[in-house]
This record gives C-alpha cells, sequence and structure tokens, in this order.
C-alpha cells in the first residue's frame, strides 16, 4: 500500500486537485511509494510509515538491514528501522533543489538483503511562500524624448520570485497612472514580459522628471511583494526610434563551448542623423544565470559566450537584447538561445549489494550483485546500455529504472573455473560514446560433485614368480577435482576369492598413496594371472567413488625341466621303433614329443641327439624332435639301434631332459627277436614281480575298503551329533575338512596333447599308414610266448592334424 500525504494545503479545490493526481499515480506504479511533504519541515518531522505503505513487518526491515540509497551527496530523509517510518534528516530547500522546476521531488531506494529486495521512495516538496518577488534593481532610470508618440512601449525589468504556483508572481501593478499605463504578457518559457505604455504625451517643460512605482505580488498566503522605483527623465525630441532587424532571434550553441564563442548578432537601425542615429546595444534585464553566461558588444550587437553552458542545467536561455539611440528611443528584441547537449557526462556504476562468493550447486538465477547506473545526459546521450563479459556463465536483468541485477545463467562448476572476474560495462548511447566499466570477482565455493578418477579404467602390471613377499608392484592414482577436503582420496580393495585364496591374502593397497604390495610369493604354474577391483573413494559428503580394474600377470620363470611324453620309459620292457631295411632316406623313425609347464620362451624345446649307435643313419629335428634317417638302411646296420635325444629348453639358464630310443632295423619280428633276446627277464623273475604287483594290489584294496568304512562312521556319528543339537535348540556349527570345497582335481598333466600315431600294415613292407580316430594298435612281443603277437586296443585318440604336436609310431614292446 501506498501513501500520499497533503499538509496544510491552501484551498480545497487544490487538495482535491493533488489528492486525485496522487492517487492516479499510485495506480501506475509498482513496487513504489510516494510522498508529499513541506519545505523547510524541520529536522525530524515525520514523512510516512514505509512499513505500512511497502506492506512490510517492521521485523522484516530490522532482519534485512534496511537502508536508504541516494544518488547524490545529500540525503534528507532518514529511515527509522525500529519503527518503520522516514523521518526529515536535514533542512528541505525546494527552490535549492528544483529551482522553478514543478512539480519538485526527490527519490531514493530502500533496499533490504535476505533475500535482496529493492524499492524505491518518491517524496514531492511542496512550495510554501517562503520568498518574496524581488526586482534585479531597486530603481530603473528612463530617458524618454518628450516627442514620442502616445502609445510608445518600454520594456522594464521583470521581478524574481524563486517560489512556484500560486506562491510565484501572479500580477504586476504601476503608480501613479497619469502619463503611463502596464501591460503584462506571458512568454513561452513561463515568464512575463513587462512593457510601461504612454498614455499621455509627456512636455518637459511642464514636468522633467516622472517617478513610478512598480509593484510585483505573488498569491500566496499570506501575500508577498517587491518593488522597483522608476525615474523618467523627458529629454528633448528625437524623431527616430532604433529599429530590430528581426523581433525574435533563435540560435543553437553547444554545452561546453568555449568563452568567446559567438551565438548570434542582433542588429537595429535608426533612421535619424548623427548623434540620434547611432545605436547601442546591451542586455539590461537578463537574469542573473544569464549573465554570468552571455554578453552583448555594446556597439556590435554580437553576443558571446562568457561562461560554462551545461545542458544539464538548462535547456534554453532568453535574452531581451534592447537596442537604443542617443536620443532615449529604444527598440526590443528576443533573442532565444536553445543548448545542444553533448554526450559529456561518463555513466557512473554504484554497486548496491554484492555476495562475493557463490555455491557452485546454486541454481541459475541466483543474485549476484545490484547496481545502479546513472547517466546525467539527456536523449540519446543519456540512454545507457549496460553489459558484462560474456564469456562467464553470468547475466544481467534490469530490475528498477536504471537498476540492474547480476544472476548466474547457467550452472557453474568450480572445477572449470574457481573464480571469475565480471566486468561490468556501462556505455551510452552518444556520438562518441562514453563509457565506464567496474570489475568485481566472485569466487565459487566446492561441493562434492566430482568423483575420484584413476588415469586409466584398466591397469595391467607385470610381476616375476617366484617374487618375495612385501613386493612393490606398482602405484595407481587417481585424482580429484574438487578441493579440500572433497579431494582427500582414500583406496581400498574389493574382496574377493581368487583359486581358492582371498584377495587380501595375495595383494594389499596403501590407503594413502595406492601402492599396491605382492603379499606371497606367486606361482606362474598356479596362477598365471588375476584381476581385482581397486576403489578410490574421496572425504566429502556424500563420499564419492570410482572403480579401478587391475590385472597382474605373473610372469613366468624357467623354473621348470622339460617332461618327455613320448617315447615312454618302462622299466619292466624295451619299446623299440621298428625300421625296415628298405627305408628311403627321410624315413621317420618316431617322434620325441616333450612338454614345459613354463611359458613364452621357457617353453620354447629343442631336441639334440647326444649318443647314438650309428650317427651316420639317423637324425633329430631340432624344432620338432622328429628322428629320420638320414642315409638308405643296409644290410649291413645293426638291427639293434640306440639313440639318447637331449630336450632343452630356451630359458635362461636353460633346462633339459633325455630320453632314449631304441630302433629295430629289421624286416621281420623274427629277425628282431633275435637281436633283442638280451632285453628279455628270465621267468623267474617274471614271477616275482607278478607277486609283487599282486601283494601291491591287495594291499591297496585293505586301504581303500578301510577309509571307506572310516569315513561312513564319521558320518553317521556326524549325522547323530546334528540329531542332538536340532532337539536340544543350540546353534548348529557344521565342520568341514580342511579343503573341503576344493572339487577341481589336478591332473598330472596341464595341457592338452595331440598324438597321431602310425602303423606299420605289414613287417616286410615299409610305407605307413595314418591310424583313425578311435583305436591304437600295438604289438607286444612276450619272450614266453614265442614271438606271438597280441593285439590290444588302446585308448588314446589319434588326430590326423599334420601340425599336431605329439605323433606316436607303431611301436614293439619286448619282455
Amino acid at each position: 500500500m501506498m501513501a500520499c500525504m497533503w499538509i496544510n494545503a491552501g484551498r480545497v479545490r487544490w487538495k482535491t486537485l493533488f489528492f486525485t493526481l496522487c492517487l492516479f499515480m499510485l495506480g501506475s506504479v509498482t513496487g513504489q511509494a510516494r510522498y508529499s511533504i513541506l519545505e523547510e519541515q524541520a529536522k525530524g518531522s515525520f514523512v510516512g510509515n514505509i512499513a505500512r505503505d511497502l506492506g512490510l513487518d517492521v521485523a522484516r526491515l530490522v532482519s534485512g538491514k534496511a537502508r536508504i540509497i541516494t544518488k547524490g551527496s545529500r540525503e534528507y530523509v532518514d529511515l527509522n528501522r525500529d519503527k518503520g517510518t522516514l523521518v526529515i534528516k536535514e533542512r528541505i530547500d525546494r527552490e535549492e533543489l528544483c529551482a522553478k522546476t514543478t512539480p519538485c521531488s526527490f527519490s531514493f531506494e530502500v533496499i533490504l538483503e535476505k533475500p535482496i529486495q529493492l524499492y524505491r521512495v518518491i517524496v514531492e516538496v511542496i512550495d510554501i511562500n517562503d520568498n518574496s518577488p524581488s526586482f534585479p534593481k531597486e530603481e530603473i532610470n528612463l530617458k524618454i524624448v518628450e516627442s514620442v508618440a502616445a502609445g510608445t512601449r518600454f520594456s522594464l525589468v521583470s521581478a524574481d520570485d524563486p517560489d512556484v504556483g500560486k506562491n510565484d508572481i501572479q500580477k504586476y501593478t504601476l503608480k501613479p497612472l497619469d502619463h503611463f499605463k502596464l501591460e503584462v504578457q506571458s512568454q513561452p518559457d513561463g515568464g512575463r514580459f513587462i512593457e510601461m505604455v504612454l498614455q499621455n504625451p509627456l512636455d518637459r517643460e511642464k514636468e522633467e522628471t516622472h517617478t513610478l512605482v512598480l509593484v510585483a505580488a505573488d498569491g500566496g498566503d499570506p501575500h508577498r511583494s517587491g518593488t522597483v522605483r522608476i525615474h523618467i527623465t523627458v529629454l528633448d525630441a528625437n524623431d527616430n526610434a532604433p529599429v530590430c532587424s528581426q523581433a525574435v532571434y533563435k540560435a543553437d550553441v553547444k554545452e561546453n563551448s568555449p568563452e568567446g564563442t559567438v551565438v548570434t548578432t542582433v542588429s537595429a537601425t535608426d533612421a535619424d542623423k548623427g548623434h540620434y542615429g547611432e545605436v547601442t546595444y546591451a542586455i539590461p534585464h537578463a537574469t542573473k544565470d544569464a549573465k554570468q553566461l552571455f554578453e552583448v558588444n555594446i556597439e556590435t550587437g554580437e553576443i558571446k559566450v562568457v561562461g560554462k553552458l551545461d545542458f544539464e542545467k538548462s535547456k534554453t536561455y532568453q535574452l531581451n537584447v534592447q537596442a537604443s539611440d542617443h536620443g532615449g528611443y529604444t527598440d526590443t528584441c528576443k533573442v532565444i538561445i536553445h543548448i545542444i547537449d553533448e554526450n559529456d557526462n561518463v555513466p557512473t556504476i554504484q554497486l548496491m549489494s554484492f555476495s562475493n562468493s557463490v555455491s557452485e550447486d546454486s541454481p541459475p538465477g541466483t543474485t549476484i550483485a545490484v547496481f545502479n547506473v546513472d547517466d546525467e545526459d539527456s536523449d540519446g546521450n543519456g540512454v545507457v546500455k549496460c553489459s558484462i563479459n560474456s564469456d562467464i556463465p553470468f547475466k544481467v536483468e534490469s530490475s528498477l529504472t536504471g537498476y540492474y541485477t547480476i544472476v548466474t545463467d547457467n550452472l557453474l562448476d568450480r572445477e572449470i573455473l574457481a573464480e571469475y572476474n565480471i566486468t561490468i560495462t556501462v556505455s551510452d548511447k552518444g556520438s562518441p560514446p562514453l563509457s565506464s566499466s567496474k570489475t568485481i570477482n566472485v569466487k565459487v565455493s566446492d561441493v562434492n560433485d566430482s568423483p575420484p578418477q584413476f588415469d586409466q579404467s584398466e591397469y595391467s602390471k607385470t610381476v616375476p614368480e617366484n617374487n618375495s613377499p612385501g613386493f612393490s608392484v606398482f602405484t595407481l592414482s587417481a585424482t580429484d577435482s574438487d578441493w579440500g577436503q572433497n579431494a582427500r582420496i582414500s583406496y581400498f580393495l574389493e574382496e574377493k576369492e581368487i583359486n581358492g585364496f582371498q584377495l587380501s591374502s595375495l595383494v594389499s593397497v596403501n590407503s594413502e598413496n595406492g601402492l599396491i604390495h605382492a603379499l606371497k610369493s606367486f606361482d606362474y604354474e598356479q596362477i598365471k594371472w588375476f584381476e581385482f577391483n581397486v576403489t578410490a573413494r574421496d572425504a566429502g559428503s556424500p563420499p564419492l567413488s570410482s572403480v579401478a580394474t587391475v590385472r597382474l600377470i605373473v610372469q613366468d620363470q624357467n623354473d621348470n625341466p622339460p617332461q618327455v611324453l613320448y617315447p615312454v620309459q618302462t622299466g619292466g620292457s624295451q619299446v623299440a621303433e621298428m625300421v625296415p631295411r628298405s627305408a628311403d632316406v627321410g624315413y621317420l623313425v618316431t617322434k620325441v614329443v616333450a612338454v614345459d609347464v613354463d611359458s613364452g620362451q621357457n617353453a620354447w624345446l629343442s631336441y639334440k641327439l647326444q649318443k647314438a649307435t650309428d650317427r651316420a643313419l639317423f637324425i633329430v629335428g631340432l624344432q620338432n624332435g622328429e628322428i629320420r634317417t638320414i642315409r638308405q638302411v643296409t644290410d649291413k646296420d645293426a638291427v639293434k639301434q640306440r639313440l639318447t635325444v637331449i630336450v632343452e629348453d630356451n630359458g635362461q639358464p636353460s633346462r633339459s631332459a633325455s630320453v632314449i630310443v631304441n630302433v629295430a632295423v629289421a624286416d621281420s619280428f623274427p629277425e628282431v627277436l633275435s637281436e633283442f633276446t638280451d632285453f628279455a627277464h628270465d621267468k623267474e623273475y617274471n614271477d616275482n614281480l607278478t607277486f609283487y604287483l599282486v601283494l601291491a594290489l591287495a594291499v591297496v584294496s585293505f586301504l581303500f575298503i578301510a577309509c571307506l568304512v572310516v569315513i561312513i562312521s564319521v558320518k553317521i556319528y556326524r549325522w547323530r551329533q546334528s540329531r542332538v543339537l536340532y532337539h536340544s535348540s543350540l546353534p548348529v556349527i557344521p565342520y568341514y575338512p580342511p579343503r573341503y570345497s576344493d572339487t577341481l582335481g589336478t591332473g598330472t598333466l596341464q595341457h592338452v596333447y595331440n598324438y597321431e600315431v602310425c602303423r606299420t600294415t605289414d613287417s616286410r613292407k615299409s610305407e605307413c599308414k595314418l591310424g583313425r580316430a578311435g583305436s591304437q594298435n600295438v604289438l607286444i612281443m612276450d619272450a614266453s610266448s614265442s614271438g606271438t603277437m597280441q593285439r590290444i586296443q588302446s585308448e588314446k585318440s589319434i588326430l590326423d592334424e599334420p601340425d599336431s604336436p605329439l605323433e606316436v609310431r607303431t611301436h614293439y614292446c619286448f619282455e
């Protein structure tokens, strides 16, 4: 609600008119309060109840630290926050404040904080009749020729009254009226042009001088007046009066024009000759301000600037230039001077409220600052454009006229930019435009909105096997773009089970620096690699985290020698590969197959022939272990050939294994048997071996049955115990033997091998046929059976791939 107050009004109709005007203004203004007070009131006089009129509680004024903001240096009104009222702070002189401007008012803003609210208050100062009309001079001296005709006009200086309205000059009177009458003409600028008109001719011989009194009276209550005496000297006759070439002169001059600038030149002519025909110029009735700004050359009528012109103080001036001859005749012309505005005032910026810190999670539209912009120029020169630098997430909004707010235009991110320098630039539309700027610094306070970030989402590191416990593997690092406590990072392992081991028993991570240690010695043959997750968590509230996957690859060391898979070394029989005597060069005798449980170059195997019965007959492939003939087999070659093959890996240092290969060079089995009789054991030895085998089988069977009985007994006992515990309502804690959950059997061979088996279809032929998958024919020669061949089925698979790592030929066993 707004209030409009009228105090000590003189008349009812003026009060009604002003009250109606106030209601009209109140209806068109939002967020404003308007008051009316009389000038010259005592300090502390009541102006209005601002809290009630703005719809605010007094408590809100106190909590919001309400204060008054004025544009100038004078503060006429003070705010009593405790009562919510406005009172006069210092003397208010309407004439000093507004001069002749009406209505006269001043404005100020009431600002509240938390939240920021801005209200405009306009106080109209009502004039009282505290000034009397006054003339520039106490006396006016006129010289009038006695022959002047009736109706001749003589201009008089007008009085000045700083008051306005009805308190201003309302009428002029002239006494006595024997020869002259008074005429008053209103001018466009609101002033009055006073002329004294001759009614009855003058006669110097009857009366040489006349004294008149000019009275100026205002309409105030009580009335005030001022007087000036007019002394008229009657001169001898002068037939012609000066005549101005123009009744009205109009001129434009820019403000701030230097002194001496010619505004215009007035001219007048007099038809008389000689002394009476000489015309002089003067500005007898100029106002005080005009006299300080302009002067006229007495002889030429040239009007020049002699002071500093300011458009903001006055836009127009009117000079009444009087042209006079030496005979007492005069003529007056008007000179209207328009001041052209120049862009000579720089826009000003006044910061009303400012918050130098804003949280990065502040929503768009959060107010940062409130400031006022003012330019004393007019028209385009006073139109101000306000902007801020465009590379920041802020914008400017206009609240009240001349007031602007800076608000956030987008979401802020301290991690992208922690502070902003906001440069406020204001410029007018003058030519050239003038501008000013002000820079404020806004810091963005941090919130925990950025989780830690690893430089990689997955890490892969190598650890040599057989490492020492406590071995430092590597350090992973995460960064957090937040600040302070929100950027303090700790590292944690996500527990899991790896090959029966808990992760915490294998590795650990330093929570402060992310250094990963190996807690045990790794065995490549048991664990080749494993993965686990490391969590980086900050100390914010709530904490944020991210996860990186770490793969540790156990690097193989050459700690395992090669293992020969074929030919199988047996203690009870001698295995021989049969080569027909018709074999050509390059005949494939057999293939030594070996493996190395290591990996990489530690598992690269090479084969060498260390010893041989006849080194000129056989050769071993360095890479594939194939034993081939290097020449044609002859009848002179011994049937029994014994080869020793060394298998060596490529590790540093290298490891090796050896295997003995027996080769029989023969075309028939009898020939083979005759040569390998020294390999056979006697009957007594075989009987003893059979006895030992039967005895071992019996012992193993007995142990198996005993273990089976023990396991069944333990199961029954535990079942009974569980029943007793169940009926006794006690907690049951099951017992599992160690490694009870380990159901993964470990074979003796960790790799899969493919065998290609070749056998001869006839002992007298040397060609080979590939055996199909499903069975393998092996010939076993028993010395007691007189060379009888027994054929048995093997359960090994036979693969036909040409690049199979294992190739087995049909062999013969002799016992």
